[in-house]
């Protein structure tokens, strides 16, 4: 049965989009059969592999509220083994919904059961907020992936999240670990980066990433293409560096 990660933060901003864009693919394009699960309502995951919310009529959004199943929405993307269940124009309303359902907060759990076993990764793109779409996808994970931008503030709202997360692992779901912090948009030139890294290093220590990812122009510029930063170009920092993250990743579950 693949393993499910949510990559979640409520901070906008902090490359979580990208992380799951790039991170999934680097994962597929090792040979890894993924399957990108956007339940983010600014559909900015399912856009980045290519398919924007004006092509997906039917999305995440219809299973969930009882329309469907799963495999009904999924998509294929330019790489092969990476496929993306997609985000529609009504998710947008999806958070009130599953809070008028009767066990709401497990709805994406439930349609996420069936299609687990035909992939070896799901990684499930969470919306940049603590709503009920955000706990659906905690619940339905066996971990969450926390991007950390560089920042001043990266520890305050890292602390928020860890608490919802422990709410979440208290009240719905006890098999949710953290698989690990991996810091966004870092600046080697920048003392607060440093500043930061070595703070969130020193409270989480195993659980922070040694792959960090770069600011990297070849990264904000693939999105607009429809591409993940590997097929964009493999070649830059960027695609480096999530590349590294995948293997990091995987030789840590080999562990």
């Amino acid at each position: 049965m693949g393993r499910t990660i949510a990559i979640a933060n409520q901070k906008g901003g902090v490359g979580k989009t990208t992380t799951a864009v790039n991170l999934g693919a680097s994962l597929a394009a090792d040979g890894r059969r993924v399957l990108l699960v956007d339940i983010d309502p600014q559909g900015n995951a399912s856009s980045g592999v290519g398919v924007p919310m004006a092509e997906s009529p039917v999305g995440v959004y219809e299973p969930l509220v009882g329309h469907g199943t799963l495999q009904d929405v999924i998509r294929p993307t330019a790489i092969e083994t990476l496929f993306v269940a997609p985000a529609s124009r009504d998710l947008a309303g999806a958070a009130l919904e599953l809070a008028n359902i009767e066990g709401g907060h497990t709805r994406l759990q439930g349609i996420l059961d069936p299609v687990r076993d035909q992939y070896d990764y799901l990684v499930i793109d969470c919306p940049p907020s603590l709503d009920m779409l955000t706990v659906n996808g905690l619940t339905a994970a066996d971990a969450v992936l926390i991007p950390v931008q560089c920042e001043y503030y990266a520890l305050e709202g890292l602390s928020k999240l860890l608490e919802t997360i422990e709410m979440v692992r208290d009240a719905l779901n006890a098999r949710l670990e953290i698989e690990g912090i991996v810091f966004t948009m870092y600046d080697p030139r920048n003392n607060l980066s440093h500043q930061v890294v070595q703070e969130v290093r020193g409270h989480f220590v195993d659980k922070v990433f040694e792959t960090m990812i770069p600011r990297n122009i070849r990264l904000s510029e693939a999105p607009s293409f429809g591409q993940p930063c590997i097929l964009y170009d493999m070649a830059s920092r960027g695609s480096q560096s999530y590349i590294q993250l995948a293997r990091e990743l995987e030789s840590r579950r080999a562990a």
